[in-house]
């Protein structure tokens, strides 16, 4: 069993136990869809800003976090039903801004085409993408098709590694109160969720499958966050990668961004400098704030 959370309250969801934390009040409500690897407390820093505008939402997905595990990952199709039937346990009513965070950013797409009466707006940050691959260099998408995180990973991290990501995660929430800061990192650099985020790479594929079959998204207002530097984070798990790659990457990322704004009528791809991948909400929040603000009408 996991050790207590520093915030949020359990609810069963599907026989599982999930963490939510709440803050603010009223409608629509902003809900939080962390990445792989990532966890509802790691956005805790634009939550809490978000809350002083609507109720917003964290949580952890099943098998991530102080949720419960499960042996094999949810489907998409299982992680946007489970959001659902969570949200309505623990009596956020829709509709929803949904804030979706890399491998969050298709799952809350998903929501969207499965629910789009509950969906009253989305905020992709660095949002993965069924296309993500069509708009990379061919150099570099070979190169990671080709990494095996179970051949290439040791069973156990070096000491040198788990400091290295400790140093990353303490620097990003070293103004944040110690009562969530020392548990998150703690939690961060364990070996159960550091595996989290890796255990879920062979199954990106299938996520990425479920979301080409859902069909296009309704007209809902969407503001995409592209961030246009190389972080700390994205140094710390190259496999080789070039920067020249790198900021090929970023320049694929800013056109998909761009034609994914554009498959909606009311879609805008907003450039996020000073930031990376793993990194934006984290140094440039304001700018997902704002983004939030203008889909709330704020």
């Amino acid at each position: 069993m996991q050790e207590q959370p520093p915030l949020g309250r359990y609810y069963e969801v599907e026989g599982r136990r999930l963490l939510l934390h709440r803050s603010g009040s009223g409608s629509p409500a902003v809900v939080f869809l962390p990445g792989g690897g990532g966890v509802g407390l790691d956005y805790w820093n634009v939550q809490e800003k978000a809350a002083e505008l609507t109720t917003s939402v964290v949580y952890d997905r099943t098998g991530t976090g102080w949720s419960d595990r499960v042996t094999v990952p949810l489907t998409s199709a299982e992680v946007t039903d489970e959001l659902r039937e969570l949200l309505r346990a623990a009596d956020v009513p829709a509709p929803y801004v949904l804030v979706g965070h890399s491998l969050g950013g298709p799952f809350a797409r998903h929501y969207a085409t499965r629910f789009p009466d509950e969906v009253a707006g989305l905020v992709l940050m660095e949002t993965d993408h069924e296309d993500y691959d069509a708009y990379m260099p061919r150099e570099l998408t070979e190169m990671r098709a080709a990494w095996d995180p179970d051949q290439e990973l040791p069973d156990e991290l070096p000491e040198e590694a788990v400091q290295l990501y400790r140093g990353l995660f303490a620097r990003m929430v070293a103004d944040w109160p110690e009562e969530i800061r020392e548990p998150l990192v703690e939690r961060h650099v364990s070996p159960e969720w550091i595996m989290d985020g890796y255990r879920l790479v062979p199954y990106r594929d299938r996520f990425l499958d479920e979301m080409r079959q859902a069909g296009p998204l309704p007209d809902v207002p969407l503001i995409v966050l592209t961030a246009m530097d190389i972080d700390d984070f994205k140094k710390a798990v190259l496999i080789g990668e070039s920067e020249a790659l790198l900021r090929a990457e970023i320049d694929g990322k800013r056109r998909l961004g761009d034609a994914l704004a554009a498959s909606v009528p009311r879609g805008e791809n907003r450039l996020v400098h000073g930031a990376g991948h793993a990194s934006i909400h984290w140094r440039r929040p304001d700018a997902v704030l704002q983004a939030i603000h203008d889909l709330l009408g704020k």
